[in-house]
């Protein structure tokens, strides 16, 4: 009679590495890089911060930029008020998603803290179109996710053509995406989020 126990074996192992393929991996926070060109409204970047801290915890759905208070052409001749603000979602669906990087708790951290520091009411909102503007907040939390080459100096002011620059300089630190944002977020599955750091939720370069 044959001896059954290595098919045995066999069945065992491909039962347990099935269900070892099954069981959810390790989450950890994803930063998105979006960008926004001419349209209805200015040039705009920004990013969004999704998924569960390595550590654990309650995740984290939100989307943040930055930009004058108000558009007045105050902004021409130096500094103005600006905010950290998360764009509404009808306002990403028409944006583009350039690229995406894992982040280690330490960088999620560097990051909500950026945000923090560069909010109105708990840091510096100094805006200025040619030093202080959304490329720079975005060149940052670029920088604090572990990024190297993020000094385009001559793209600061050009949100898309800054960030498929920064895809070139280092492709092999980057996930390109390259989707519309309405693409992008239908591929999303459903998470039940927080917001690590509260700010208004607006269209960029209007008051509504």
């Amino acid at each position: 009679m044959p001896d059954r126990r290595p098919r045995r074996w066999l069945v065992r192992l491909t039962l347990l590495l099935v269900a070892f393929a099954a069981w959810p991996a390790q989450a950890s926070v994803t930063i998105t890089f979006w960008s926004r060109d001419f349209g209805n409204s200015f040039p705009h970047a920004f990013f969004m911060l999704r998924g569960t801290p390595d550590a654990g915890g309650t995740p984290v759905d939100a989307a943040y930029g930055f930009t004058a208070r108000s558009l007045t052409p105050a902004i021409l001749f130096g500094n103005v008020a600006g905010r950290v603000e998360r764009p509404k979602p009808g306002y990403m669906a028409g944006s583009h998603v350039r690229f995406s990087r894992t982040l280690t708790d330490a960088q999620y951290g560097a990051i909500v803290a950026l945000i923090r520091a560069w909010d109105e009411r708990t840091g510096d909102a100094t805006y200025n179109l040619n030093k202080r503007n959304c490329v720079t907040f975005v060149r940052e939390a670029a920088r604090r996710s572990g990024l190297t080459l993020v000094d385009f100096p001559k793209l600061m002011k050009k949100p898309s053509g800054y960030l498929r620059a920064v895809i070139a300089a280092q492709p092999q630190a980057v996930t390109v995406i390259e989707q519309t944002g309405k693409e992008y977020l239908a591929t999303l599955p459903p998470i039940d989020g927080v917001v690590p750091v509260d700010a208004p939720v607006s269209t960029p370069g209007n008051r509504d």
